[in-house]
């Protein structure tokens, strides 16, 4: 483990690969840290072509500061310092679930700090109906800030307009990953998303919400090649 300052907290992360390879920001899902993309960052560090991945603690997760306020536009500043904090200039992001969601708001602020954008089982930023109802309090402590859970929640379930109103504003190429039926995430609404996205392809791999953990291969398969591609490869049409 490593540590950094960026936006005022100490964020906690984990790299794997050459300091001078091309870097990947992984951001993980509500309720786990960095440590969740060991499997995947692995492979990406160590692959035929190289990366540098980082894999940060979100804020109010893992060994990252607690600090109290959940905004999702806080954790994509986060995000901006971190890499400002460690010199990277341009990556690419992968994001699942949360951590997606605060990769696209990342894209649609700074568009040029993201080279390309994988959004995992990431819904479109839609109110619930009916709203998710506040989880119960656990017996013992997890290993995230319960008041984080909370305030995330209240987004999920009246999320900013602008969020909607600025994906028009990703102009990298995106790629969306879809976990199938199985998932607990409506799939209509991973494809609303990708269909107001730019530049974005939306590939179904299945395997539920956990898609990189339950099938990384499959999942991997469909990264790689597009992390790879040269700059002027994107696909506007989902798949």
């Amino acid at each position: 483990m490593d540590f950094v300052k960026a936006n005022g907290i100490t964020l906690a992360y984990r790299s794997w690969g050459p300091e001078d390879a091309p870097p990947v920001l992984l951001l993980h899902c509500r309720g786990a840290d960095g440590a969740d993309w060991s499997g995947i960052a692995e492979r990406l560090a160590g692959g035929a072509r190289p990366r540098r991945v980082y894999a940060p603690d979100l804020r109010g997760h893992g060994r990252s500061d607690w600090p109290g306020a959940y905004a999702y536009e806080a954790m994509r500043d986060d995000m901006l310092g971190f890499l400002a904090a460690l010199g990277v200039e341009r990556a690419d992001v992968v994001g699942h679930s949360l951590g997606g969601a605060v990769a696209y708001l990342l894209a649609q602020h700074t568009p040029g700090v993201v080279r390309r954008l994988v959004l995992e089982d990431v819904p479109a930023p839609m109110p619930l109906d009916p709203p998710r109802p506040p989880a119960p309090a656990p017996d013992t402590d997890p290993p995230f800030d319960w008041a984080m859970l909370r305030a995330t929640d209240a987004q999920r379930n009246a999320p900013d307009p602008v969020w909607w109103d600025h994906m028009e504003r990703i102009t990298t190429p995106t790629l969306l990953i879809g976990g199938g039926p199985t998932s607990p995430i409506p799939q209509e609404q991973v494809a609303l998303l990708a269909s107001v996205i730019p530049a974005a392809r939306l590939v179904t791999v299945g395997g539920g919400h956990l898609v990189h953990e339950t099938r990384p291969e499959e999942f991997l398969a469909v990264v790689v090649p597009f992390l790879d591609a040269p700059p002027d490869v994107t696909s506007r049409t989902p798949s």
